[in-house]
């Protein structure tokens, strides 16, 4: 060709082309010294003299954008081009590189391609001569980019070119590779230019952008500053790969993000997207082993050496180090001692979801046999198997046990449940089968409690015939229908329990009796078909016997024989038993006053609870306890079981019949504990649809009832207590020992102005009380009953005795405690301050640990310095006056420490609060009381014999 015609070429450029081909300046950050290598490569080609430069570095790197700048700043002086670029696409196709380079120079005719085509034997190569003799007549630049995709032909052609680079021949050369070896990019190379010393060749790699680059690049494309937290970040998740970089930014901005902390989430998630679409592209062409040994790296090249993975892979034609350099090479690996890591996270998960599903969990099968092989440890084999098909091994299933447990241990319950999930997909024994489907239904109580339902009842129906029933010990069947009345689900457990009745073999029968009539708690049953059998009056199978003692404690009825019962259910071993009558067994003796018995057996079936991996059970005696240590005035250790109790079983996990129990223990506890606010928020937080169709609402109607009197809402009061005492005798639950609503009422009753409803509450409470005949009840229904009425002042006094004589050695402590400040004030009334202040100091003592609960604040407020004109600290009639149970806490404890002569300011400090405050809480006691001042106040509160916050 004609030098003319190629100086006139149209590929020329002008001098206002782009930086790169894509027209993009931030591609060349921080490329000056590849820069200024391209321009000696120039300005040396310009002066007559060859050179040989390849820039090299990972996929995305600025090489190819540093090559397509030369190119551009060639033909801007006047120098002729060459240019092509390999693809994968194109690896197959002969001399394909080579026929871009030459159609400048063919001409028209195209005789020198058509002989490069036809030809197939050795050098002299057709279309060398053309190149050599176009570069004699003008200085000519070779431009090949991607010369690792180069295909034979083409790289023999190249090889064979360069070794007639010389001196004085105008003829240079600038290439880029990904990473891998070329034509171009071998100084040393045998094949080299033939005058070595005078044709420079150089190999650069081209690094990624540092922190400075991709701020600068961020600046470009978001238009301000990136903070430093989004840059480090960034920098991070793109390591610095300046086309990953710009394909986030771009993707970024165009959904109109700031470059700020606040949207590293969706930062985070574009660069997965744009990491995972430059795998795929850095994948193709690669040869098959080394993506089937890039995918084996995917699955577990974290696991295992690099050794072991080859093997997984199956690759046999390529060589280890030949496939570590080519993976290292495109940038999708790092090597860390014998083992090799993909780089991104991105990218291991895109290479994982491209695989054929068969084959991805053929591969995890293989993997995990390899990885249990080599002694990896159990949770990453378990993830392995996870993602695998059954294999049929002896060892999977006690593995996948294993890492069930250990994901108990760290609260993490999907993982736990996969992993049973897993476990049963292997082949199995039927006995074994079942056993795992119990526990995998225990486990998913906290994590997918409906699922965990559902499985209960699957278990139910496939439970094996009586014939194949162990004789002793209840099936697995009953044993489900037990786990999910732990649960709550007590509907489901009663007619469940019903329909398996007929087709039981002796085993079971006993079992499923006493779980209906334990779960047999709605008021409007429809009648069973076929007819359970009701439980003998005095059943000697443990089962039974702790649900007919809790059917004697709910009526009322023979606390001695509840209590026998109640030991019989706690006999055996709990790992064999049913957990459910034996939880029941030890309400009822919580019930006898026989708490030391009822936490004994608590704390066993709690070891075998946990042991078995038993949530939700764990959770229902966790509550019975906390309910004990409350009775017991152990306010620390019921909120510690409580606490326990949800992290056993989170309440949300918790079904909506149970949930109520949990909440009204939480109620009580917290307004004992003195705090009132937490009361409130857990009393007005919805319940779950459902919640009020068991057996438990009462509970939590009643301890809404208690705060609304600690709150002064009489009339809530009211209404709520008595909602619960109904609901409470359509069961048939009568006993005062179980939940006292009736005092509650009485008193409400009084401060809503009907004396007549309070007296026949009153004495109900105390005649069903003297029935069930156990301290706890008959001293509690006295204390809580005592001077409700004017001119009961007699008998409000001999029942506070009363009351503190038959608590003293009961284990009901709270209300004991109780009782003696109330004794305190009748103490005083008689004029006895010394035996007063004995009462107040006992209180005192016990409680010093909990300086916040109401006890100790009551105490607190007896102990209070007297005004001199007072004859004693302590009120002195129980008589309460009108208006007084409308005070908040905080205007009674006001109001005390006014009448005893306190000024507004030294209440202030006293409670920490403004004079203003203590202004407004005694003008709004004032209103309550309807007495005009202090001199009212003073009269008003020495009729009073007792503390008043403690009435409810």
């Amino acid at each position: 060709m004609h030098p003319s015609k190629a100086r006139n070429h149209p590929t020329t450029c002008t001098p206002q082309c782009a930086p790169d081909a894509h027209g993009d300046p931030a591609m060349l950050l921080e490329c000056g010294r590849e820069q200024r290598l391209v321009g000696d490569v120039l300005h040396r080609l310009g002066q007559g003299a060859g050179s040989v430069l390849t820039l090299t570095g990972r996929p995305g790197h600025a090489q190819n954008a540093l090559v397509r700048w030369g190119a551009c700043r060639a033909r801007h002086h006047g120098l002729r081009v060459l240019r092509a670029q390999a693809t994968p696409t194109e690896r197959d196709l002969r001399h394909g590189v080579v026929l871009q380079l030459l159609a400048p120079l063919d001409g028209d005719d195209g005789r020198t391609l058509d002989a490069l085509i036809g030809h197939d034997g050795p050098p002299p190569l057709p279309g060398i001569a053309d190149v050599l003799r176009c570069a004699g007549a003008a200085p000519t630049l070779l431009v090949v980019e991607d010369v690792q995709w180069l295909d034979p032909a083409s790289h023999t052609w190249l090889q064979t070119l360069l070794g007639h680079f010389g001196p004085h021949l105008p003829l240079a050369a600038l290439a880029s590779s990904c990473g891998g070896t070329g034509a171009f990019d071998a100084a040393d190379d045998a094949a080299g230019p033939a005058h070595r010393d005078a044709v420079p060749a150089r190999h650069v790699v081209v690094p990624p952008l540092t922190d400075r680059g991709v701020a600068a690049t961020v600046r470009a494309y978001c238009g301000t500053p990136g903070d430093e937290e989004f840059v480090a970040a960034l920098t991070s998740a793109t390591a610095g790969n300046p086309a990953v970089l710009r394909d986030v930014l771009r993707q970024f901005t165009g959904l109109g993000h700031r470059a700020d902390a606040a949207h590293l989430p969706q930062l985070h998630a574009l660069t997965a997207g744009v990491v995972g679409d430059h795998t795929v592209r850095a994948l193709d062409g690669l040869p098959p082993e080394v993506n089937a040994v890039l995918r084996a790296l995917a699955v577990c090249g974290d696991l295992l050496d690099f050794t072991r993975v080859h093997a997984l892979a199956g690759a046999r034609s390529l060589s280890q180090d030949r496939i570590r350099t080519l993976l290292s090479n495109v940038g999708l690996t790092v090597s860390v001692g014998d083992k090799v890591h993909i780089r991104f996270p991105a990218s291991k998960a895109r290479v994982i979801e491209d695989m054929p599903a068969a084959e991805r969990a053929d591969l995890y099968g293989r993997a995990a046999a390899l990885a249990h092989g080599a002694g990896v440890n159990d949770e990453d084999v378990a993830h392995l198997l996870l993602r695998s098909p059954p294999l049929g091994a002896p060892w999977v299933v006690p593995l996948l046990r294993r890492g069930f447990v250990a994901a108990l241990r760290r609260e993490d319950h999907q993982r736990a449940c996969a992993c049973l999930s897993r476990a049963l997909q292997e082949p199995l024994a039927p006995d074994e089968r079942s056993r795992l489907t119990l526990e995998l239904a225990a486990a998913e109580a906290v994590a997918r409690p409906d699922a965990g339902d559902r499985r209960l009842r699957e278990l139910v129906r496939s439970a094996p015939p009586p014939d194949e029933v162990p004789p002793t010990g209840a099936g697995l069947g009953v044993r489900a229908i037990d786990l999910g009345l732990a649960r709550g689900n007590s509907e489901w457990a009663r007619s469940t329990a019903g329909e398996a009745l007929p087709d039981a073999g002796p085993a079971d029968r006993e079992e499923l009796v006493a779980l209906f009539w334990l779960a047999a708690v709605r008021d409007d049953d429809a009648p069973m078909i076929p007819v359970v059998p009701p439980l003998p009056d005095r059943p000697s199978p443990p089962a039974q016997a702790g649900a007919r003692a809790w059917q004697l404690a709910t009526a009322g009825e023979d606390a001695d024989k509840a209590r026998k019962l109640a030991r019989i259910a706690l006999t055996g071993d709990p790992g064999e038993c049913l957990m459910m009558p034996r939880l029941a067994a030890c309400a009822a003796l919580f019930a006898t006053d026989d708490h030391d018995e009822a936490v004994h057996g608590l704390d066993e079936m709690l070891g075998t609870a946990r042991r078995a991996h038993l949530r939700s059970l764990a959770a229902r005696i966790l509550n019975l306890r906390a309910r004990l240590h409350l009775c017991a005035a152990r306010l620390d250790a019921a909120e510690r079981d409580l606490d326990g109790a949800e992290r056993a079983l989170p309440p949300a996990s918790w079904h909506p019949r149970a949930l109520p129990n949990l909440i009204a223990t939480r109620i009580l506890v917290s307004v004992e504990a003195g705090r009132p606010d937490r009361a409130r928020q857990l009393a007005a937080a919805p319940v779950p649809a459902g919640g009020e169709e068991g057996v438990w609402w009462p509970s939590l109607l009643f301890a809404r009832a208690r705060l609304a009197a600690v709150d002064g809402d009489w009339a809530e009061a009211l209404r709520l207590s008595l909602e619960s005492g109904r609901r409470l005798l359509r069961r048939q639950w009568v006993n005062p020992a179980l939940l006292s609503w009736r005092p509650l009422a009485a008193e409400a009753s009084v401060e809503t102005g009907d004396p007549a409803e309070a007296r026949r509450l009153r004495d109900e409470e105390l005649a069903l009380a003297d029935r069930w005949g156990t301290a706890s009840a008959r001293g509690a229904a006295r204390l809580w009953t005592r001077g409700l009425f004017a001119d009961d002042r007699d008998q409000a006094v001999r029942r506070s005795h009363e009351a503190t004589a038959l608590l003293r050695d009961s284990p009901a402590r709270l209300a004991y405690l109780w009782s003696r400040l109330y004794q305190a004030g009748a103490e005083a009334a008689l004029g006895d301050a010394a035996a007063a202040a004995r009462s107040v100091e006992e209180v005192s003592r016990t409680v010093a640990a909990l300086p916040t609960s109401r006890l100790a604040t009551t105490a607190r407020a007896l102990t209070a310095p007297a005004a001199p004109h007072q004859a004693s600290a302590v009120p002195r009639t129980t008589v309460v006056p009108p208006g007084w149970r409308a005070l908040t806490e905080a205007e009674r404890r006001t109001v005390l420490l006014a009448a005893r002569g306190h000024g507004n300011r030294q209440i202030a400090e006293q409670l920490a609060v403004s004079r203003r405050t203590v202004e407004l809480r005694l003008s709004n006691a004032y209103r309550k009381l309807q007495i005009g001042g202090r001199k009212e106040l003073y009269r008003l509160l020495e009729a009073l014999e007792g503390p008043i916050a403690d009435a409810c």
